[in-house]
């Protein structure tokens, strides 16, 4: 099966007054048609750089190494996604074959301009149609989006909606111009969890109608189990771990996304402690040498994990760690 989109060896600096920062360290995946690749990690970890790249919406103190490569593949051909350099250009991964919903609503609507007229421009900048035509789409999306009387919402500003209703206008607004890839950046998290659910079945409903793929950026390894068809773990701009999403939250190999699977509540023993991963994620100006985890990793297996960088290995076919325990686990 054709990849809808491929990153191969993305490595992001941003050039800043400290000097170079990494901020995504030699990242590859891909994603096909009607898939769902969750996109797990800290605060911190270079989850929504990563996805910013795809579209390259990055800041201009980003610099991108020559290895770095991002394939959309459109049905007008191939699209290196890092080569495009002006407006005309980038409008085909601006709200065109990529879509994006942030985490927050607020900080995506303008507040002096209704939520149909945001819509409407979208429209007409990137399907060349009329305001008639455009209306009529924008409505009939918000309407599918579960919005109700979606005619009056039209007209409304972002402050006159509810959180679950700007997330849901948020959504149809992204997949009004009908995009082969969505990028959901932390979707759920502001919404209580009755709205989150909605959304996470209304998602899945759109992946099954529209056959889009979707990134799906949380650090809810909860929520990928129940969306998502791979996760990729991402740990200080590294990808630690990917593979289909029940065998690794099954199996998982890296110390990593276990410290992650144990920080979730179990509702078989409610009386149980939560554990947390222990410490807190280094900043990216005190990059640690070696296993980028090795200063928070609780099976730390000597100086190794201090001074040598682990490889990506093979679990199987489909699933994929970078870790020295596992290689020393295949050794032994």
């Amino acid at each position: 099966m054709t990849a809808l989109i491929e990153v191969n060896n993305l490595t992001l600096k941003f050039r800043t007054d400290e000097g170079l920062i990494t901020a995504v360290d030699d990242v590859s995946f891909s994603i096909n048609k009607g898939e769902v690749m969750g996109l797990v990690g800290e605060s911190g970890s270079g989850k929504s750089v990563t996805a910013k790249a795809l579209m390259h919406l990055n800041a201009k103190n980003a610099v991108y190494s020559p290895e770095s490569k991002i394939i959309l593949h459109s049905e007008a051909g191939p699209v290196d996604v890092l080569s495009l350099r002006n407006p005309k250009e980038l409008k085909i991964v601006r709200g065109g074959a990529i879509s994006m919903i942030f985490q927050e609503p607020m900080a995506s609507f303008a507040p002096a301009i209704t939520i149909g007229d945001q819509m409407v421009e979208q429209l007409q900048i990137h399907g060349g149609m009329g305001r008639v035509r455009a209306k009529e789409i924008s409505v009939e999306m918000l309407d599918r989006v579960g919005i109700s009387d979606p005619s009056k919402r039209f007209d409304q500003y972002a402050f006159e909606l509810s959180g679950g209703m700007r997330q849901r206008a948020m959504i149809a607004m992204a997949l009004s111009t009908k995009p082969s890839l969505l990028i959901a950046d932390e979707p759920t998290t502001a919404l209580d969890v009755t709205i989150q659910a909605q959304v996470i079945d209304l998602m899945k409903d759109l992946v099954a109608e529209f056959h889009m793929g979707i990134i799906f950026i949380t650090h809810d390894l909860g929520v990928i189990a129940q969306t998502a068809d791979k996760v990729a773990v991402m740990y200080l701009g590294k990808l630690i771990e990917q593979g289909p999403v029940r065998e690794v939250i099954r199996h998982s190999k890296h110390p990593y996304t276990q410290g992650l699977l144990a920080a979730l509540p179990k509702l078989d023993d409610l009386d149980a402690p939560l554990t947390p991963v222990a410490g807190d994620i280094p900043s990216p100006l005190e990059r640690p040498p070696g296993c980028v985890f090795h200063t928070r990793c609780p099976q730390i297996i000597g100086d190794i994990c201090k001074t040598a960088l682990p490889q990506n290995a093979q679990v199987d076919a489909t699933h994929s760690v970078a870790c020295h325990l596992y290689h020393r686990q295949v050794t032994t």
